[in-house]
Parts: structure tokens; C-alpha cells; sequence
């Protein structure tokens, strides 16, 4: 964990529940990482977080992929994901909408957020 967020070495003392949102969420990553699984499901993993923590957490994400580790991200920022993932699947209402390799649905990204916003209302 300390490889991936080496920010956290010095806050190991404190109380998990003291930590920033930031933290406590690569905290949550690094310890996921650190028990080498074969398959990472990720909710909504930038939240409410500032967007530098969110690009070190998805490279830590996208990392974990490249060794083989199989990822589920669930992201509602449609540009940030798609920068990471191979297949982009966008559901809407339980339904798959659009599907295909990230490369390919790069370009619809407006259509993917006015579906996600639909499903919303």
C-alpha cells in the first residue's frame, strides 16, 4: 500500500476515521491491492474527491489491470474513466445502452453523460 501512496507512510498512526476523504479512499485501495486480487469492483471511487487524488487512484487502478488484475469501475465521471479502461459498458435502468472498446466510444462521451443524466430524472 505504502508503494502505491507513499502520502500515507507518515499518517500511519492516525485513526482511520481522521483521515481525508483522500485518504481514507487510498487507503481502501492500497489495502484491496495489497491482498493481490484477481478481480477489483470500484464504486464511484472519486466522489466527492479533489481531482489530483482521483488521477492517483485511477493509475493505481489502471495499474492493477496491466498486472492482470480484472476491473469493474463504476465511475460517474465518464472523460476520467474512460481514460483508464479498455471496454466501456454504460447501463441505463438496468439496461446496456452502448458497449464496445473505450478507444471506440471515446467520441460519445456527451451521449454517455445526457444517458446517465436521463437515468437520473
Amino acid at each position: 500500500m505504502l508503494a502505491l501512496f507513499p502520502e500515507l507512510e507518515p499518517l500511519m498512526g492516525r485513526r482511520t476515521g481522521l483521515l481525508s476523504g483522500g485518504e481514507q479512499q487510498m487507503l481502501t485501495l492500497g489495502r484491496a491491492l495489497a491482498r493481490e486480487p484477481r478481480l477489483l469492483l470500484v464504486d464511484e471511487l472519486s466522489l466527492g474527491l479533489a481531482p489530483l487524488v482521483v488521477t492517483r487512484l485511477l493509475a493505481a487502478v489502471r495499474a492493477a489491470a496491466d498486472r492482470g488484475v480484472a476491473v469493474v469501475l463504476v465511475e460517474q465521471h465518464v472523460d476520467q474513466a474512460m481514460r483508464i479502461a479498455d471496454r466501456v459498458t454504460v447501463l441505463e435502468r438496468g439496461e446496456v445502452v452502448l458497449s464496445g472498446p473505450a478507444a471506440e466510444v471515446a467520441g460519445r462521451v456527451q451521449e454517455i453523460e445526457a444517458s446517465y443524466l436521463a437515468a437520473q430524472a
